[in-house]
């Protein structure tokens, strides 16, 4: 009836959902996760050396921080996980929220505002592209066209 203890089932379960992909993790970013999104954004599905181009360039706060996740995510997946550093790409990225600084803004008539200084935990997690993956997305579909050849150079027009 019974196939062992309940914290003895879930251990065995959990062991079989550990996921093996190379990732980083920054926790308390100082950055909100709405903000930290549109950097994730521009990213998600890319080669690991175009993200980190892309975030090298971005004028946004959030890509110093997503950069260095990158780049330790990718040391992490050549030494923890032996995988080869060009068929690295971002697989999942994602920011959520954080516990959130609360401040006090004095406003007229002796009220006090709130002002929510708000933290994200930002997460990269890594994959390696198979090489048929790789291979169709750079290449486009040919499209072949059958050219008629015309006769008498009339165009089908009438005489």
């Amino acid at each position: 009836m019974s196939k062992g203890h309940r914290s003895q089932i879930k251990r065995e379960r959990n062991e079989k959902q550990v996921d093996k992909r190379p990732s980083a993790k920054l926790s308390n970013a100082r950055v909100s996760s709405r903000k930290a999104g549109f950097v994730l954004d521009a990213i998600r599905g890319k080669d690991v050396e175009e993200a980190i181009g892309i975030v090298t360039y971005s004028p946004r706060y959030a890509s110093k921080l997503i950069k260095k996740l990158i780049e330790s995510a990718k040391a992490n997946a050549k030494n923890n996980n032996n995988m080869d550093e060009d068929k690295l790409y971002v697989a999942e990225c994602f920011a959520g929220n954080a516990t959130n600084y609360k401040r006090m803004h004095p406003r007229a008539q002796g009220r006090a505002y709130s002002i929510l200084k708000r933290n994200s935990h930002i997460t990269v997690i890594l994959d390696e592209r198979k090489e048929d993956e790789k291979n169709t997305k750079g290449k486009k579909a040919k499209v072949e066209t059958k050219k008629e050849s015309v006769e008498g150079g009339n165009d089908g027009a009438k005489s």
